[in-house]
């Protein structure tokens, strides 16, 4: 697992507009970072990702989106992996 997941940190990583990413297990261990991301937000990244699904239990893993004047976090879980990727704002 660890060659596919360290893979798709880097695709992701050098995405346009996308300055860090940061993938955490349901205990809240960083399995990868790259960029920006610091691993030792990965468990309180995992806890937030657990208390949004709480929202509305029996629904897909939401989408949470943390913004700055400066920059973006989408945190996203799914199978039991957190992902959080960080983004400079879109300009319009």
């Amino acid at each position: 697992m660890e060659k596919p997941l360290e893979k798709c940190l880097d695709e992701l990583s050098h995405s346009a507009g996308v300055s860090g990413v940061l993938c955490a297990d349901s205990q809240g261990l960083c399995l990868g970072v790259r960029g920006k991301a610091s691993s030792t937000s990965s468990g309180m990244i995992s806890a937030l990702a657990d208390r949004a699904a709480m929202l509305e239990p029996g629904s897909p893993p939401p989408v949470i989106l943390l913004e700055t004047d400066n920059s973006q976090c989408l945190i996203h879980r799914n199978s039991g992996v957190t992902l959080a990727v960080y983004k400079s704002p879109e300009t319009s």
